[in-house]
């Protein structure tokens, strides 16, 4: 997925454009962290030489959770994003629709 820098706001337009998980930022924050600590731990526990199945059984988690970030931000993006462009028309509609399959083939993918 192209990462599209925000217009530039101005004087005439105080908010640049937004994008959907602006709302449920902070939420999506604390819950990166926790697998930021989740990583951590896991570090911990081959250091410490932990048994493998819990080593396995932890990255279980992290990946579930990491998922479900990932499923959040693209549903804010089906529901933000792509209905805006969509309701504007023209190319940048296709090209949202574009970048939301391939993001969802990435997500299957993975």
């Amino acid at each position: 997925m192209t990462d599209h820098p925000a217009p530039e706001a101005t004087e005439d337009t105080p908010s640049a454009h937004h994008h959907g998980y602006i709302s449920d930022k902070d939420r999506y924050l604390t819950r990166l962290k926790r697998i930021e600590g989740q990583v951590r731990g896991l570090q911990r526990m081959v250091e410490n030489e932990a048994y493998c199945i819990d080593i396995l059984t932890q990255i279980s988690a992290m990946t579930a959770a990491t998922e479900n970030v990932a499923l959040g931000l693209l549903d804010d993006h089906l529901k933000h994003c792509v209905v805006d462009a969509a309701r504007a028309g023209g190319p940048e509609a296709e090209e949202k629709i574009a970048e939301a399959s391939a993001a969802i083939a990435r997500l299957v993918k993975s």
